[in-house]
């Protein structure tokens, strides 16, 4: 009998210099690990990504954007506060993650950026709810940071503000960028497009806790955060499109393979079962029924039951996450553990501003 997976089957070391505290030179300018559907390990650059592709294959981008989420001020008694936009609700109405030394009351105004104040009007679990005095983006882009993940260890400048968003960016709603996405430039895409490979694009606005670490034992003890996606029925189409042609669903980024799958279990509830064995794209799988939208709490282990995704571009993901989980669950564990081991004695960049990773599950 095979023990349940648990939170140490996802550990590694990872020295704190291969963290990429800034972004390659250029887009692109990056390595990739390729792990092929046999488990051989290919190191290659990502330039190359071409060379993995197909006519006939599907990419599948997350097109939302990255917004200025980050303020800091202090409440009236002087008390400093930092405020980290989680979800705008309202054009006025914002979730905010709020830190400061005592937690700030219904009522409360917190001046923000030496500029305005916002209200504080209850709460949702740990964030705060918050009524700004004009439109959310609006004072943002004017007042708030580039929100940085929290192993970045400098302040967001002027590179960041361009580097850490993709450059098909288009949904604002994200306070993390959908890091795969920032390796591809606009040369890139014409040429992969030059090639018959397609493309399509859905949203997830990926929200900080994207960075939160599991904190139990038992994976199926854990609470996945909710983010808000969107699978437009243009991307359901291109997805038919490729399954006709026998090409691939290749996701770029763990936010895209979060959309699509979360569409069609979305769709599953009105659709009969697949064949017994039925894999993603065989006759009787479930794929996507049409376009769907609303809040995920999707969180893929190994043992998922694959829909959609053939195959995944991603970055490297930190220890004990749920992202780590997922492309386990693509690829298998050990084979993610042996690319990762590859990956830290090579001297990979690791994390959003780091290297990608080509993955291909074992053949069936």
């Amino acid at each position: 009998m095979t023990r349940p997976l648990t939170l140490a089957d996802f550990d590694y070391e990872l020295p704190e210099e291969l963290i990429a505290q800034t972004p390659p030179a250029t887009r692109g300018a990056s390595r990739l690990l390729h792990l092929d559907g046999a488990g051989r390990l290919h190191d290659r650059q990502f330039a190359q990504l071409g060379g993995l592709l197909r006519a006939g294959d599907l990419l599948v981008f997350n097109d939302t954007r990255v917004i200025k989420a980050r303020l800091t001020g202090q409440k009236a008694t002087g008390g400093k506060v930092e405020v980290l936009v989680e979800r705008i609700t309202e054009p006025d109405r914002a979730l905010a993650h709020v830190r400061a030394s005592k937690s700030p009351g219904p009522g409360t105004a917190l001046r923000l950026a030496g500029a305005f104040d916002a209200t504080v009007l209850g709460r949702e679990g740990e964030l705060f709810d918050l009524r700004f005095p004009a439109p959310v983006l609006e004072l943002l882009e004017r007042h708030g940071a580039t929100p940085l993940p929290p192993y970045i260890a400098h302040a967001p400048d002027e590179q960041d503000v361009a580097r850490y968003q993709t450059v098909y960016a288009r949904e604002p709603g994200a306070v993390a960028a959908p890091t795969a996405g920032l390796h591809f430039d606009q040369a890139m895409l014409a040429a992969l497009a030059q090639q018959g490979v397609a493309r399509a694009f859905v949203t997830l606005h990926v929200g900080a806790g994207t960075f939160q670490p599991v904190r139990v034992q038992k994976l199926d003890e854990h609470v996945m955060h909710a983010e808000w996606y969107t699978v437009p029925a243009e991307t359901v189409a291109a997805v038919a499109r490729a399954r006709a042609a026998g090409g691939r669903v290749i996701a770029v980024g763990t936010t895209s393979v979060r959309a699509l799958e979360s569409a069609a279990a979305q769709a599953a509830d009105t659709q009969a079962a697949p064949a017994p064995g039925a894999a993603a794209g065989e006759p009787g799988a479930r794929v996507l029924a049409g376009p769907a939208q609303g809040d995920t709490r999707l969180f893929i282990t190994p043992g998922y039951r694959w829909r959609v995704v053939d195959a995944l571009l991603t970055n490297f993901h930190l220890p004990q996450s749920t992202l780590l989980m997922l492309v386990s669950a693509l690829a298998g564990v050990e084979p993610i553990r042996r690319a990762y081991a590859h990956a830290v004695a090579q001297r990979y960049r690791f994390f959003s501003y780091g290297d990608a990773m080509f993955i291909e599950p074992p053949a069936q």
